[in-house]
């Protein structure tokens, strides 16, 4: 996956919390890695929201029915103007690499508040060996 606004070779901390960028989330951008777990796609989609991932957050949050230059915008603009602050996972509930389906229930803060949200993950197709993708929210504050 194309770069954001961050090196490959990256040495910052990850913006999950989970360790240095370039061997926590930086993997899962660059595309050489798959998340896991449904927690793990969760942190990956927060670091890329902190970090301009654009197309990592495309290509994890599929929406067929909204076209893809405005999903784009909306993106980059969201990107530019929140300065996501820390990372706090609450709880898990399924999610794990067996599993076709999970829920993560979070608290992201950022400049100005705290976005808490239960957010839905699911396997591609269904497939056991498919990929993790986010579906949505299933509880949002914030």
């Amino acid at each position: 996956m194309p770069g954001g606004f961050g090196g490959a070779l990256d040495q910052s901390p990850c913006p999950c919390g989970g360790g240095v960028y370039r061997s926590c989330c930086g993997p899962l951008h660059r595309g050489y890695q798959r998340a896991e777990t449904a927690e793990q796609l969760m942190r990956s989609r927060y670091s890329a929201f902190a970090r301009g991932e654009i197309d990592y957050l495309l290509a994890t949050h599929p929406e067929p029915d909204v076209p893809a230059q405005q999903r784009r915008r909306s993106l980059e603009r969201s990107c530019r103007q929140t300065r996501w602050l820390g990372l706090t996972v609450l709880a898990v509930s399924a999610g794990g690499p067996r599993d076709l389906e999970g829920t993560v229930q979070f608290e992201a803060r950022y400049r100005g508040g705290v976005l808490k949200e239960t957010s839905l993950f699911q396997r591609r197709d269904g497939a056991g060996d498919g990929p993790w993708l986010y579906v949505g929210a299933l509880h949002m504050e914030g």
